[in-house]
Parts: C-alpha cells; structure tokens; sequence
C-alpha cells in the first residue's frame, strides 16, 4: 500500500496549528488549496472521533470521511467512508509537534489502495505522484494559512 507523507515547519505553536488545520468554511477555503467544499454530517457542527464529512476536491471529485482519531493538539486520522470508485481505500494522518528552534513541525501521511486489483500497480504509482503533489501544494497552503492574519484571527482566542 503506498504511503505519502510531507512535513513543513510553521512558525505558530502546536495548538495553533492544529487549530488552523481543523478550520472550516471561507477560513479553510482561505488557505487549503485541495478543496472546492467541505461540510460536516450527521449535524456535527465540530471535529471529533466518529465525526463524518464531506469534501468535494477542487477536480469535482468527492469524498465522505471520518474521523478515527482526534487528539488535539497533536494529531488527527480519517479514512475515506465512501469515494472515488479507484481508492479501494485512503486514510490520513496528520501530526504537530514542537519544532527544534521553535514553532511547528507538521506531518501529513496518507496511505491508499487503488483497484481493481489487475490495475493496482501501475494506478498506485500514478496515483502516488498525483497525491503527492496534491498533498505537497496542501502543506504548503497549510503554511500560508498559519502566516495568515485573518486565518489566525479566527483561532486564536481573543483576549
């Protein structure tokens, strides 16, 4: 199952960028280049284990996920519930830590299968270059977002 995986280093702390990386609505749309929209389920109005969303990437493709782990702030998991008819299956990972020298290093892994089965192999390396250039440009929107003012006005509590 191939793994893709990217790190970046931002200059807020971990709540924070945890924080910004659990923005909804215009905030995430201000700095997530990877979707088009992106609403919860179920009427949950927050992020938590067993939550559901939906997501429609900037391609038009969509996707409803889960949250498996939510462990603010250092890590979230989701997996793909229903998708694209080529994941037999995705899941993510992301992780903030305390950065040598300060501020935030941020990981995000995703691993996936493609099918049918007959078609994994070359569709998985393709698929590997497509995400991780999707997940590259998705950090790197993600950095932006925690240099942003109006993004960290929205997370950071007011005093």
């Amino acid at each position: 199952m191939p793994v893709i995986e990217s790190s970046v280093v931002v200059d807020v702390d971990p709540p924070t960028a945890f924080a910004v990386s659990q923005t909804t609505g215009p905030t995430r749309l201000r700095w997530d280049p990877f979707i088009r929209r992106q609403h919860f389920l179920d009427g949950a109005t927050a992020p938590g284990r067993g939550v559901r969303t939906f997501t429609r990437h900037r391609s038009g493709i969509s996707m409803v996920s889960e949250y498996v782990s939510y462990a603010p702030p250092s890590n979230v998991g989701m997996r793909m519930v229903t998708g694209p008819w080529f994941f037999a299956n995705l899941a993510g990972g992301w992780r903030f830590k305390a950065a040598d020298g300060g501020g935030t290093l941020a990981t995000w892994k995703y691993s996936f299968g493609c099918r049918p089965r007959w078609l994994a192999p070359l569709a998985e390396r393709i698929g590997g270059w497509v995400l991780q250039r999707d997940i590259d440009r998705r950090i790197a929107g993600f950095a932006r977002g925690c240099a942003d003012p109006l993004v960290l006005a929205e997370v950071r509590p007011t005093a």
